[in-house]
């Protein structure tokens, strides 16, 4: 019998056992492998490369959900001693009964920062031992817990390597990129073209999902000091450049079946983002775009946006957009995570009807990521 989804968490994060490497990396690349390693405030922060990654208040924060309303310290909690659900599966399966959520879609914590690693054999070992590990702890709930795989676009030819990995083998439905350039590039680069073609034709999602202090090239973060500055740059407007990169750029109309998901960086940017593209595709005098279908059509046909479920815009921009084309998520374990009562959250606004509703708790979830 299959199952029935009302509530899809579409982005939710594991926590990276601290033996992950040691456990499941090729050999010939442990001595290089991320390390978690204490700085001169005595916050655990990660080493990879030789760069110290990572938020200055420690690696704790990612596992510390719940510190939103105080009951967490997470500035001082350690990475080891995170919400159990984010390493052990089980005990993740009992964390989403409380909020009545029936599937979730996994991202990294740690594996945020690979888009740091400049080697890209070195990444992509990575990335094969994280697909792995990720596998199994998915493996006893293979209808509720789904991994999404890490992908190393440092090299094109390495990351289809592992995207075919990922779904011939471990029976992934999607993969991960950070929005930031990589090797100077933007996502609707020609050299990237091949990559595309190849998720198309495997059927896999692409969600893109920004990183914090993630050592990889960031809009704007030159400008300010401030973390919560840095923070509310670095997610939105990563997601709008590569937005435009995907949407103006290209890459969906040359590849009209591929699925292509912004997460993580707030939703309400949307509407007014593709009413710009519009505009500039119906001026003649701006239009140098190459499109031949209005941006605002592209994304109906192949993207999906995630909401914060607190956020205001949704009750607005729900029916605007679509809510088949609306995601949202817990951001369980991390600090700034909505856990327990996000689904609630969404399903007490009583500007959305209940038709709306069904749509953003589990219809756009399922649609991006082909869940029948």
């Amino acid at each position: 019998m299959s199952r029935t989804y009302k509530v899809i968490d579409a982005d939710g994060h594991i926590l990276e056992p601290v033996d992950i490497w040691d456990r499941y990396m090729d050999p010939a690349y442990r001595e290089r492998a991320p390390r978690m390693v204490l700085d001169d405030n005595g916050k655990e922060r990660l080493l990879i490369e030789g760069q110290i990654l990572g938020n200055p208040k420690g690696l704790g924060r990612l596992g510390a959900v719940g510190a939103r309303d105080g009951t967490v310290p997470a500035d001082t909690m350690k990475y080891a001693d995170g919400r159990p659900g984010g390493f052990d599966p089980h005990a993740r399966i009992k964390d989403m009964g409380l909020d009545g959520i029936d599937a979730a879609f996994l991202y990294p914590s740690i594996g945020l920062f690979s888009g740091a690693v400049r080697d890209p054999k070195l990444a992509a070992a990575m990335c094969r031992a994280y697909n792995r590990w990720l596998a199994d702890y998915c493996q006893p709930y293979p209808d509720r817990l789904f991994g999404i795989a890490m992908l190393p676009m440092q090299s094109v030819e390495l990351a289809i390597d592992e995207m075919r990995f990922a779904r011939q083998n471990l029976g992934m439905k999607g993969g991960f990129l950070r929005p930031n350039p990589y090797n100077g590039r933007m996502a609707n680069h020609p050299d990237y073209d091949p990559f595309w073609a190849e998720a198309q034709g495997l059927d896999f999602s692409i969600g893109f999902h920004e990183g914090a202090s993630g050592g990889m090239p960031t809009v704007g973060v030159d400008r300010f000091e401030g973390r919560g500055a840095r923070h509310i740059i670095s997610h939105t407007m990563e997601m709008m450049l590569v937005a435009l990169s995907v949407i103006w750029g290209g890459v969906c109309e040359r590849f009209p079946r591929i699925r292509i998901g912004f997460l993580e960086s707030g939703g309400g940017w949307i509407a007014p983002w593709l009413d710009r593209m519009d505009r500039h595709f119906d001026d003649r005098g701006f239009n140098d775009s190459g499109l031949t279908t209005r941006p605002s059509e592209l994304f109906q046909r192949n993207c999906w946006i995630s909401f914060e479920p607190v956020e205001g815009a949704l009750d607005v921009l729900a029916d605007y957009i679509g809510p088949h084309k609306i995601l949202w998520a817990t951001d369980y374990p991390h600090a700034d995570g909505f856990f327990p009562g996000a689904p609630a959250m969404i399903a007490n606004r009583k500007a959305l009807s209940e038709t709306t509703k069904r749509g953003i708790l589990a219809g756009g979830a399922m649609g991006f990521y082909g869940l029948a």
